[in-house]
């Protein structure tokens, strides 16, 4: 069939939608970010990401109004105070690019995963490309200037063993097993994770005009830093180190770079976003203090969600997706 003769269907739009969305929001933190960035290797990869997240920009615009749907509005211009003062340092930038990067991979491989039609798999394929292209980047140049966070390393074992008890699961005596490398890649992401989302609250916090917003993300703070010394402990408790904070990358400006509404909406993100990857560190986790700890971080942060919906439907800001068509109403309508 002809890709003109195949409509979009409803996770197709959902997936463009949300990718504009989101896109557009963290493209204006990226260029203020390549307005503030003084290392030069650094400002080369976000001159590329905002001029790579421009064609795709245009070209999901461009899918959406073909099937008859509005163009988001997303985030612009209008949510970016150019001239503040520098909120960030070069090397927390860099960070942000990379576990940003991470995300936007994440999210094209679902959007691919949910598209039928040929050019929409094209599109999410490129997009694939290009971030692994910038993960590729960053990594390297974390590297090269010594600030890439490994997970910790384990050491081989003499022969392959098999699981031979229930004891296995036990993570609350002290007989407990030691940590499984299964179990690490959920713990290692996650603690990334929490530490990119304290520091941009603590760094939104200093500059948010709404005091309703100020107090929603020093509490989102100090829930993060709660779940960073949450999962830090079990990683203590197997002497293996945990990874380093970045709140001395943020300035103490006051002078806010980004519209209220941006910064609630990229928290927000982060938070939505992380329930995936805390389930995934779930579903992998077999200690049962492990098991625990994700189940309380998951149950405390669909509590912060909610607070965080709630403030962004009573200003206003939050941009409703694409709905289903009501049935009911259009009949009672006629």
């Amino acid at each position: 069939m002809d890709k003109e003769d195949l409509k979009l269907t409803s996770a197709e739009i959902g997936t463009l939608w949300g990718e504009y969305v989101n896109g557009t929001a963290v493209d204006v933190v990226n260029r203020y970010m390549l307005s503030i960035v003084e290392d030069e290797e650094i400002k080369a990869l976000f001159e590329d990401a905002t001029k790579t997240f421009a064609k795709q920009k245009k070209q999901i615009a461009t899918f959406i109004e073909n099937e008859g749907f509005p163009i988001p509005i997303g985030f612009s211009e209008a949510d970016l105070n150019r001239g503040t003062k520098r909120l960030f340092s070069d090397i927390f930038c860099l960070h942000y690019l990379h576990i940003i990067t991470l995300h936007g991979l994440i999210g094209h491989t679902t959007a691919f995963s949910s598209s039928v039609r040929k050019d929409l798999r094209e599109f999410y394929d490129s997009c694939d490309n290009d971030g692994k292209r910038m993960y590729n980047q960053t990594i390297e140049l974390l590297l090269e200037k010594g600030h890439f966070q490994k997970a910790p390393i384990f050491y081989p074992e003499a022969n392959p063993e098999f699981i031979s008890g229930p004891q296995f699961l036990d993570g609350l005596f002290k007989d407990q097993r030691p940590l499984a490398a299964t179990e690490m890649i959920g713990i290692s992401f996650n603690l990334k994770k929490k530490i990119l989302e304290k520091t941009l609250s603590i760094g939104f916090s200093q500059v948010v005009k709404s005091k309703e917003v100020r107090k929603f993300l020093l509490s989102t703070q100090e829930v993060s830093d709660q779940q960073i010394q949450a999962l830090g402990k079990i990683l203590h408790q197997d002497q293996l180190p945990s990874p380093m904070s970045w709140e001395s990358e943020v300035t103490t400006s006051q002078d806010a770079p980004f519209s209220d509404k941006l910064m609630m909406y990229h928290i927000g993100f982060l938070l939505q976003s992380s329930q995936a990857y805390h389930g995934t560190g779930l579903a992998s986790a077999m200690r049962t203090d492990l098991v625990l700890t994700y189940e309380k971080i998951i149950m405390k942060n669909l509590l912060v969600t909610k607070e965080w919906f709630n403030i962004m439907t009573k200003n206003k800001w939050l941009e409703q997706p694409p709905l289903a068509p009501n049935r009911r109403k259009i009949a009672e309508d006629k």
